[in-house]
């Protein structure tokens, strides 16, 4: 049976309610550039309100999830096999794919869609669409973030040819409950263990391949750390 562990805020859409200094320092910290034109939203508006030509993305992708733009194609893929927008992924959701990409990498395994349905089942709630652990495999994350508050008011708005991927709204709908096959003696099943989630510096996800934000100014490295076990360079 599914699970979804992290407490979601429940309710429609709420106005925008965060502080533009947090925003603008995602804009620098993540080092966003003039043409992507990230804009923080007026008062009054909803994440639901994005101009045309542009998308909506909310700060808990960045500070919870080690979502990085541009997008990887394993996000991609994501994206177009569950055939929902960006801006309709909870911060769990995030946290949940990005944590499955990340070891996927730090053992030398391709990550594919039809890996992470073996461990993840598509949930929605109230129009945001996240994943619960799969009741018959093992659980491969552990001490996701217990909740993310405000995370619906604290939202901005970036031109859509920053996330190029073609992507549609999905309507709500029925999500089937799936039975998969689970690979208990596959190579690839045994060396996914599970691991904590994490907060990465830019040289674990550079390191990685989940990032290209890498500064040539930096006197850092970019390295792959896992289970706090060495240091690899990649």
């Amino acid at each position: 049976m599914a699970e979804e562990e992290t407490q979601v805020e429940e309710g429609p859409l709420r106005a925008l309610k965060w502080d533009q200094g947090l925003f603008e320092q995602i804009t620098r910290g993540f080092q966003f550039p003039p043409e992507w034109d990230a804009q923080y939203p007026p008062q009054g508006q909803t994440a639901a309100d994005a101009p045309p030509g542009y998308t909506t993305l909310f700060e808990d992708f960045f500070l919870q999830g080690n979502f990085r733009i541009p997008t990887t194609n394993f996000m991609a893929s994501m994206l177009h096999f569950y055939g929902f927008h960006l801006s309709q992924m909870s911060p769990p959701g995030m946290v949940r794919v990005r944590h499955f990409e990340f070891l996927c990498r730090s053992h030398d395994i391709e990550p594919t869609v039809e890996k992470f349905r073996v461990f993840y089942q598509l949930l929605r709630n109230l129009g945001f669409y996240s994943f619960g652990n799969r009741g018959s495999t093992k659980k491969i994350l552990l001490n996701p973030p217990k909740s993310f508050h405000d995370w619906k008011m604290k939202f901005f708005f970036i031109r859509e040819e920053v996330v190029p991927i073609a992507m549609i709204l999905r309507e709500p709908d029925t999500i089937e409950k799936e039975e998969l096959l689970i690979p208990k003696g596959g190579d690839w099943y045994l060396k996914l263990t599970a691991t904590p989630n994490r907060i990465f510096g830019e040289n674990v996800l550079v390191a990685a391949q989940m990032s290209d934000k890498w500064s040539e100014t930096s006197n850092e490295v970019p390295v792959l750390k896992f289970e706090d076990r060495g240091m690899l360079s990649l």
